[in-house]
């Protein structure tokens, strides 16, 4: 790929998660075009539907964030560290379940690089907890197996909360009361 070809292709990652963030995955593709100022015929040279498109937003935010759990993992205060990337993971579950549902919704599986990015995931999430574990804020009885259904239902509980900031707080940290040692 041609070096501006790249950088439109990025930029027309960057605009549809920005566009979809603010309008839901319906947006028109027509807008992703203009926020990422380039014509539509741009979107589908890259993208030939809006399942192609919303498919690899998704993919995009999962590499990133398995990015962040490799620094994660590498992290001073292992414990902090483990609260606040789970925070973060909770915060992005719930924009990364309505593309899900949305690809769901039209008949499309995330392929395999969804799993790729998920076992890359997994695998730092792994080293989080158990530095986390070895510092004595996380229960030492809970390995990955247990903490993704814990991150899942609190993502999706988040999700239902919607805006209340402060509710979705306090109920993660109820939630985050669950994972620490002494329970």
């Amino acid at each position: 790929m041609r070096a501006d070809a790249r950088r439109n292709r990025a930029r027309v990652l960057e605009a549809a998660e920005a566009v979809f963030a603010a309008k839901g995955t319906s947006a028109p593709t027509e807008e992703v075009a203009k926020a990422a100022g380039v014509g539509v015929g741009t979107v589908f040279r890259h993208f030939p539907t809006k399942e192609a498109l919303l498919e690899a937003v998704l993919i995009d935010r999962l590499h990133r964030f398995a990015e962040e759990a490799e620094v994660a993992a590498e992290a001073d205060d292992p414990g902090t560290t483990f609260y606040e990337f789970l925070t973060g993971w909770i915060e992005m579950s719930a924009a990364k379940n309505a593309y899900s549902d949305a690809l769901a919704a039209a008949g499309v599986e995330v392929p395999k690089a969804g799993s790729v990015v998920g076992a890359r995931l997994k695998a730092a999430l792994a080293v989080v907890l158990k530095r986390a574990q070895e510092a004595g804020a996380v229960r030492a009885d809970m390995g990955v197996d247990e903490l993704l259904p814990v991150v899942i239902g609190a993502a999706r509980a988040a999700e239902h909360i919607g805006a209340d900031h402060d509710l979705r707080a306090r109920t993660v940290a109820i939630i985050f009361s669950g994972l620490k040692p002494g329970i």
